[in-house]
């Protein structure tokens, strides 16, 4: 009997891109105003984990939330903001809840993300999120890497923005080998520009990295459905066909040729 040839079947993301670029920001200070702007001038997409609870001045107010963060992503930082490692379960459940409970309020939408509060999470916390709704948590160790996590419960950006950020960026858009699958993770705070007075930090940043034709730009909770769904393809043993259980599309590089699988769909591969 002869057997097909065997296929180097590699998973894309949207569009047939090995490269994805998301942006992550804390606490819905003021600054956001200005870097959702600078974001939308280059085609960037964030994820803006915000605090409900929390309403002095200087943070955005409540009923802006859906109008200024349109095209990108609300996500949980507690209600209160507290080192969640050292609260009761109990307070951790409602600290995670009520956040929820006022941003979909406000955005019309399942909120299903999560920053940790000051980086402060224990594997007890991790393993108590998924019941609660929250799909992944992000943390605040970078790694200096393009890797996708292992685990999404535990996700370590590249790098906050204020550390090699022009530099990260720069070996990011000239990376090439398309064997691979690279994501450059932001975080920070918005109002830190203010600070330290480096808007033009940022701006260099998006400059360089926006509009590229290799890049997904997407949001945290965007890329985690995505992977999901990637992950769900049922393939024959053969590698010649493959079944997309899901409503989304999912891209996939065959021998060298991208190949769409629209959603719901079964897919003769490498034609």
């Amino acid at each position: 009997m002869e057997f097909p040839p065997l296929k180097n079947i590699y998973t894309c993301f949207p569009g047939g891109k090995h490269k994805v670029l998301t942006m992550s920001y804390d606490d819905g200070r003021d600054e956001d105003r200005r870097l959702v702007a600078l974001f939308n001038q280059y085609g960037i997409r964030g994820t803006f984990n915000l605090n409900a609870g929390l309403h002095t001045d200087g943070r955005i107010p409540l009923q802006e939330y859906k109008a200024l963060y349109k095209g990108h992503e609300v996500a949980c930082h507690t209600y209160l903001h507290p080192t969640i490692a050292r609260c009761p379960s109990e307070q951790v459940v409602e600290q995670v809840l009520q956040d929820r409970r006022v941003l979909e309020e406000m955005m019309g939408a399942p909120v299903r993300g999560l920053a940790y509060p000051n980086g402060s999470y224990s594997p007890a916390i991790m393993a108590l999120l998924p019941s609660l709704g929250i799909r992944y948590a992000r943390t605040v160790a970078g790694t200096d890497g393009f890797a996708l996590p292992d685990n999404f419960m535990a996700w370590a950006p590249t790098c906050h923005h204020n550390h090699n950020l022009l530099a990260l960026g720069q070996q990011f858009t000239a990376l090439h080998k398309t064997q691979y699958l690279y994501m450059l993770y932001v975080w920070g705070h918005s109002y830190e520009f203010t600070q330290r007075n480096n808007w033009q930090v940022m701006e260099s940043f998006c400059e360089m990295v926006g509009g590229q034709p290799d890049i997904w730009y997407a949001t945290n909770i965007e890329i985690v459905d995505y992977m999901e769904a990637a992950a769900r393809l049922q393939f024959t043993a053969a590698g010649s066909r493959v079944y997309n259980p899901s409503y989304t599309s999912v891209w996939l590089e065959v021998d060298g040729t991208r190949q769409e699988i629209p959603g719901g769909s079964l897919v003769d591969l490498g034609k």
